[in-house]
C-alpha cells in the first residue's frame, strides 16, 4: 500500500511537472493575444480620431486634376464638391449629361476651378468612350483619381436567379471599369512620381454577403487588385488606397435619412479625405481604409469580435438579413403593382 501511495504520488509530482510550463506557455499566448487586440483598439481610435491623413497637397498642388467616376450623384459627387473647393480642378465622369452640366454650373459657380465632363456608359465597356478619356486627360496633370462608378443589384436576389444582364453590367462596371480607367490615369501619375488611386470598395467585399453574391464578389476583387496595386505603385511615389464604406445615404443604398452608422456623402467623404494614409478600422489590411468613424469600429469588431468575416454562422446570419430584406422587396413590389394596376 505504501508503495502504490507513494507511486502515485510520484505520477502527480511528474504531471504538475510537465503541466507547469505548459500552462504558463498557454498563459503567455494568451496574454500576448489580449495585449495585440488591446493594442489594434487603441491604434483603431487612433487613426480614426487623433491621428491626422496625407494632406493632399503632397499629391498635386492647386490646379492639378482629380477625375471622378460615377461623379454625378452621391458619394462622387461630393468628392468633386470638395476637390474642387480644395483648388483642384475636376474632370467628371458618369453617364447622364444633364446632371454634369448642373454639377459643373454648380462647381464653376461656387469653387472657380476649372471643369471638364465625359458622359459615358461604363456598362457599355465602349473603347471609344475610353479613347475620348483618354484624349482628355493627355494633356492634363492628373493627381488624384477616384474609382467611385459602381453598381449593386436592384434587390437582393439568389444568384441562380440574378438576370444575365445584371450580373454582366455589375462585373463590367465594377472590376472592368475601373482596371481600364485606372490603366489610363496612373502612367502619368508614375512618370511624374506622384499622384492619389482612391477607389470606393464596401463591407460587401469584406463579409461574403448571400444574395449579394456577384456585387460582394466584385467588391473583394476591388480589395485584392487595389492592395497589389498599392504594394507595385509604392516605389513610384504613387499613393492607392482602398476605401472601405458600410451604408451611405444614397441611391444605391437607397436610404435616405442619415443616422449614426449611415453618414450623408458629405460625411463621409469629409472623413476620406481627412484620412488619407490612415487605416481607420481596417486595421492590418495593407492599402486600406475605413475611415468613417462608425464604420471603422464595426470593421473592427467583425474582425476582431466575431468569428470572422468568413466564418459560416456570420455569413449565415447575414444570408438571413439579405433574405428578409429581399421579402420586404418583393412585398413592397406587389403592394405598388396593386396601386398603380
Amino acid at each position: 500500500m505504501a508503495d502504490t501511495a507513494e507511486h502515485v504520488k510520484d505520477m502527480v509530482t511528474s504531471a504538475d511537472q510537465w503541466a507547469s510550463p505548459a500552462t504558463q506557455l498557454f498563459a503567455f499566448v494568451g496574454l500576448l493575444w489580449l495585449s495585440l487586440k488591446i493594442f489594434s483598439f487603441w491604434r483603431m481610435i487612433a487613426s480614426l480620431s487623433i491621428l491626422p491623413g496625407i494632406s493632399l497637397s503632397k499629391f498635386g498642388k492647386k490646379g492639378s486634376w482629380a477625375v471622378i467616376t460615377g461623379a454625378s450623384d452621391g458619394i462622387g459627387k461630393e468628392y468633386a464638391l470638395q476637390f474642387a473647393k480644395k483648388g483642384f480642378n475636376v474632370l467628371l465622369v458618369s453617364r447622364t449629361q444633364s446632371k454634369l452640366d448642373g454639377l459643373e454650373d454648380e462647381i464653376k459657380r461656387s469653387c472657380g476651378v476649372e471643369v471638364k465632363t465625359l458622359a459615358m456608359d461604363f456598362a457599355a465597356n465602349q473603347d471609344n468612350d475610353y479613347a475620348k478619356l483618354k484624349r482628355i486627360t493627355g494633356d492634363l496633370d492628373v493627381s488624384i483619381l477616384v474609382n467611385n462608378v459602381g453598381l449593386s443589384h436592384s434587390i437582393p436576389v439568389p444568384f441562380a436567379q440574378t438576370p444575365e444582364l445584371e450580373m454582366r453590367d455589375i462585373i463590367t462596371i465594377n472590376c472592368t471599369g475601373t482596371l481600364r480607367v485606372t490603366q489610363l490615369i496612373a502612367p502619368g501619375m508614375i512618370s511624374r512620381r506622384r499622384g492619389l488611386i482612391l477607389t470606393m470598395a464596401s463591407f460587401g467585399g469584406i463579409l461574403p454577403t448571400p444574395l449579394l453574391a456577384t456585387y460582394s464578389g466584385s467588391k473583394a476583387f476591388l480589395q485584392q487588385w487595389s492592395t497589389a496595386l498599392a504594394s507595385e505603385l509604392a516605389p513610384s511615389g504613387v499613393k492607392v488606397q482602398l476605401v472601405q464604406s458600410y451604408l451611405v445615404t444614397s441611391a444605391m443604398s437607397k436610404i435616405r435619412r442619415s443616422s449614426l452608422m449611415v453618414p450623408t456623402p458629405k460625411q463621409f467623404v469629409r472623413a476620406a479625405l481627412g484620412k488619407i494614409g490612415r487605416s481607420g478600422g481596417a486595421q492590418g489590411v495593407s492599402g486600406t481604409s475605413t475611415p468613417y468613424w462608425a464604420h471603422g469600429m464595426l470593421h473592427w469588431a467583425i474582425v476582431n469580435l466575431t468569428p470572422g468575416p468568413m466564418n459560416s454562422y456570420v455569413v449565415d446570419v447575414n444570408r438571413s438579413m439579405h433574405e428578409s430584406i429581399r421579402q420586404r422587396a418583393l412585398k413592397k413590389a406587389e403592394r405598388d403593382g396593386k396601386k398603380s394596376s
